[in-house]
């Protein structure tokens, strides 16, 4: 009779726990449902949307696409140039939806997928700023679920964007970029130092003389600099080509330069490395070992924002999203979820 009666017992138990793991499933089904579900009536873009963009010079049309759809965790995703585009950023596909973090990929104007009304007079901090401002309520983020990162040119929009509207922000992620070019022309030549000195003397022979179009050039930057400092992987992934192809010449050339490696244009007294402090929003700067970027001073502006903390890419360059993908993305999602859990901690002085 007890044994009948232990028999029973077992048995409701083992019928409790399948039903418990049955809750479970479904509540990882529903999860998944709710990451992919339809937000928009209509007929159906795969996320993608046009934001109109109100100008002085008039409205123009910029290009978003959202993947995923989490209420609390959007990540608005700032690229590099000024001109380059979102496809550097489509690594990021491979990562986060998995984590339930919802992305933005966005091309700013003047990029490739958006309008191009190339009128230098929009080719400003202030205007991108603004612009940022303009697809931050156009997709409904806010305080309680706006994460943006920005990576290169992409890094100091962000930071400008934190310094006027950071009320907006819940989390704050500046990749592979310091806050001043005069810093970043200085470990430039640091950088170049490194180099044999007649490859050196003949790239200076080129910039002399304003050849940066000539192909032997080029072809000595690519080779010699970016496949060292922008992405060391041997051969570059398809996004990486393809963003190259599409940067948008005029505005990378009359904000940044004529390269990566020869800084110039609108950008190049710009430095906002006393204003670090004003940054109260939780903030993640991450710095590669071989990055066109000093890593410790990325390390330094962790400690200067009011609530850092900082991500080293020990194999990572300027791309550390695509050459140390094990340590960049990892890092990048624990800071997201722990900002998301309340459980961040600032890096210790």
């Amino acid at each position: 009779m007890q044994t009948f009666a232990m028999r029973k017992i077992i048995f409701f138990f083992i019928v409790l726990s399948l039903f418990f793991i049955s809750c479970n499933q479904n509540k990882t089904s529903l999860s998944l449902i709710e990451y992919h579900a339809i937000t928009d009536s209509g007929v159906q873009t795969g996320g993608v949307k046009m934001i109109p963009i109100k100008t002085e010079k008039g409205t123009f049309n910029v290009w978003t696409k959202t993947i995923g759809n989490n209420p609390k965790i959007k990540l608005l995703l700032l690229h590099g140039g000024p001109g380059g585009t979102h496809e550097a950023f489509e690594c990021f596909e491979s990562f986060m939806p998995k984590e339930g973090i919802e992305i933005i990929e966005y091309d700013q104007l003047e990029s490739y997928y958006s309008d191009k009304p190339n009128d230098s007079s929009l080719w400003t901090i202030d205007h991108f700023v603004e612009e940022v401002e303009q697809v931050r309520k156009a997709l409904n983020l806010n305080k309680d679920n706006f994460y943006l990162l920005g990576h290169s040119w992409g890094g100091i929009l962000a930071m400008e964007y934190a310094l006027k509207y950071q009320d907006n922000i819940k989390g704050l992620i500046i990749s592979n970029m310091v806050a001043s070019i005069p810093e970043y022309e200085k470990y430039n030549t640091t950088l170049r130092n490194k180099m044999r000195k007649t490859l050196v003397d003949s790239l200076m022979n080129y910039e002399a003389r304003g050849m940066f179009k000539d192909t032997t050039y080029q072809r000595l930057v690519l080779t010699e600099y970016y496949a060292q400092h922008i992405c060391r992987l041997k051969d570059w992934p398809e996004p990486i080509n393809r963003m190259f192809s599409h940067l948008s010449e005029g505005i990378y050339v009359a904000m940044q330069g004529p390269s990566e490696f020869k800084t110039g244009g609108r950008l190049l007294h710009w430095d906002r490395s006393k204003d670090l402090n004003k940054i109260n929003v939780p903030t993640l700067t991450i710095g590669g070992e071989f990055d066109t970027m000093d890593p410790n001073y990325m390390k330094w502006m962790a400690t200067q924002v009011k609530n850092g903390n900082y991500l080293y890419c020990p194999t990572g360059s300027h791309c550390s999203m695509w050459d140390d993908q094990a340590h960049y993305f990892p890092g990048l999602i624990s800071f997201i979820k722990s900002v998301n859990e309340n459980k961040f901690e600032p890096i210790k002085n």
